[in-house]
């Protein structure tokens, strides 16, 4: 971590400061002097802390971090597939589980950077209170909210990528003052961030507060935005700790979510000239969600709670164009994205009843089989090109589907105009359902099991054709593991490509182990517990059967497997780094 703030303290929280707004910062790579922003002429207006905050933002933009969202979110699990003929030695031995110190995505320079910078704003922004009358406190309370959280959903990409990480609230602002920090356990580093978003969620901007159609609503931290990171985080920690009262915890920040949706919605819906079922949750029509929620103006539908913001002239959002875009149609692709679906995602499952089968849909009917991927109903396929996000004629089902429904409204989309979401509003409502799954006291716990199954069956119902035989219902799921299964199963369908599958599994896996610690050091010694079978089962399944899955399966042995070494350099730099047992097994083995 010194080698990375020494790094980015020219280039990263210096320069973001230098923007005028979010989105007109032409180069924030350019590298300032660092006593122009944080010294004495700087921290004067309201302006400064504005512009501070909006680099903070803008910093979350660069493609290091989308890359490692997709890659470190996604590629592990079941989902993704490097493309057939694509040379990458680093993929590969990602995908065969060598994930070696000296591999480029072990990186965690850019998450940092972006911590850094929220310090940095922390540490300064009260002062320009002194300075600036129109700088109120009022103001100031909402500067630091957003940097709190922001700072938060930082360190829990960490947490769930490195598990042990270095957790500071200091901002360096030159390398004179950077100090070695050893690294703190899950529990440490996860409760620092519940307790920074329960001081945040109290002054934060309200979702919507911008104004009905405000960027702002879904590109800047609000209290939505804070909740379903605090549920995230609740969920994750109860997974690893059997909690119950996380899991309760879960679900009283996504209800707040939901309702604010609800009351958003009655508020507005007099101005609102979409079809949107006038239940609860108000999802869009399963017909035009792919449209909707990734293709009208790149982003920001009603179902969205935070989204980085992509205005395709001064930044495109090339991690996403380059490891799933691929130029083409239906009939003609030119297969030069770097991930492809795996085949999972080609073909029905055959036991929909339980939903326990080794696909991904339980029905062709359901028209996110038709909008995820190209080519779906080829069973033979081993590769799937990604329509989801990417798709550039916006077609919302192909002409030659069972569904027979198209709607063809095309987006110019030459400069990569995709924001990515962080959360929506399914995401959140399948949160509510594991918690519920998790709470229930046993198989016979009806209202639990049926709160879950009633929100997985509105996430669901809403992507199926009108009328259709394959709704899901409650009596085919027998037991709490039927539901939890139909949960997992119902987040792939739904939020596949999103950066979601990887923690997902985790989560799953770890609500099975026995004997975890999350106060246990990653550097300790023995007694990790091992992987749960079902869990790597799911996997390995893209692999087919035998062969590199088996051997994945046989290396994937223990807790420490599940997340990524330290890069190299920053063990070098930083004695009190202590690397991830396994590797310094890989490495000591690879030299023998």
């Amino acid at each position: 971590m010194i080698t990375k703030i020494k790094k980015y303290i020219a280039m990263g929280s210096v320069c973001f400061g230098m923007a005028a707004t979010l989105v007109s910062c032409n180069d924030f790579l350019t590298i300032y002097p660092t006593d122009r922003i944080v010294g004495s002429e700087f921290w004067k207006t309201k302006d400064d802390v504005n512009q501070m905050v909006d680099g903070c933002y803008r910093s979350m933009l660069d493609y290091n971090i989308m890359e490692r969202a997709i890659i470190w979110g996604a590629y592990r699990s079941d989902e993704l597939v490097k493309l057939d003929g694509y040379n990458d030695n680093t993929l590969d031995n990602i995908a065969a589980v060598n994930l070696l110190p000296t591999n480029r995505y072990n990186s965690w320079g850019t998450f940092y950077k972006v911590i850094n910078s929220c310090n940095i704003v922390l540490n300064h922004a009260e002062d320009v209170m002194a300075e600036d009358p129109e700088f109120t406190q009022g103001d100031y309370q909402v500067v630091r909210a957003q940097m709190l959280a922001l700072r938060s959903l930082c360190y829990f990409y960490l947490v769930r990528t490195f598990r042990d990480v270095p957790y500071t609230t200091r901002s360096y602002e030159d390398d004179t003052t950077i100090e070695p920090i050893e690294q703190s356990t899950p529990d440490v580093v996860l409760q620092h961030c519940l307790d920074d978003l329960t001081e945040a969620r109290q002054y934060i901007m309200r979702s919507g507060a911008y104004g009905q159609y405000d960027w702002r609503n879904k590109g800047y931290m609000t209290r939505d935005a804070v909740d379903a990171l605090m549920a995230d985080i609740y969920l994750w920690r109860a997974a690893m700790t059997h909690n119950t009262s996380d899991y309760q915890q879960v679900i009283v920040h996504t209800d707040s979510i939901i309702n604010a949706k609800h009351a958003f919605y009655e508020f507005y819906k007099e101005y609102d000239v979409t079809d949107m079922e006038k239940d609860r949750y108000h999802l869009e029509d399963g017909v035009m969600a792919l449209y909707t929620i990734f293709n009208t103006n790149a982003g920001n539908s009603h179902e969205s709670i935070l989204e980085w913001q992509y205005n395709g002239r001064d930044n495109s959002n090339q991690a996403l164009e380059n490891y799933y875009y691929e130029s083409g149609n239906e009939t003609s692709h030119s297969n030069n994205s770097i991930l492809m679906a795996s085949p999972i995602f080609n073909s029905i499952d055959k036991d929909a009843n339980t939903d326990k089968g080794q696909k991904v849909y339980l029905s062709k009917d359901d028209y996110r089989f038709w909008n995820n991927v190209y080519n779906a109903n080829n069973e033979e396929a081993q590769q799937l090109s990604i329509r989801k996000m990417v798709e550039s004629s916006s077609t919302i089902v192909p002409v030659n589907s069972t569904v027979g429904v198209e709607k063809n409204n095309s987006r110019n989309f030459p400069e990569f105009r995709q924001n990515w979401i962080v959360y929506r509003l399914t995401d959140v409502m399948l949160m509510q359902a594991e918690a519920y799954v998790e709470t229930a006291a046993n198989d016979s716990d009806v209202v639990a099991l049926r709160k879950a199954f009633d929100l997985v069956q509105a996430v669901n119902k809403r992507s199926m054709k009108k009328n259709s035989p394959d709704t899901l219902k409650f009596g085919s799921f027998k037991s709490k593991e039927d539901l939890e299964l139909l949960v997992l199963a119902e987040r792939e369908r739904e939020l596949c490509f999103e950066g979601k599958r990887w923690w997902d599994l985790m989560r799953y896996g770890y609500r099975h182990m026995t004997g975890v610690d999350i106060h246990q050091k990653m550097a300790d010694q023995g007694g990790w517990p091992e992987l749960y079978k079902p869990m790597l089962n799911m996997i390995i399944r893209k692999f087919g059967s035998g062969g590199s899955g088996d051997a994945v399966s046989y290396k994937m042995k223990s807790e420490p497997y599940l997340y990524w070494p330290i890069e190299e350099n920053e063990t070098k730099v930083n004695n009190l780094l202590k690397q991830n047992p396994v590797y310094i097994q890989e490495k000591t083995t690879s030299k023998n």
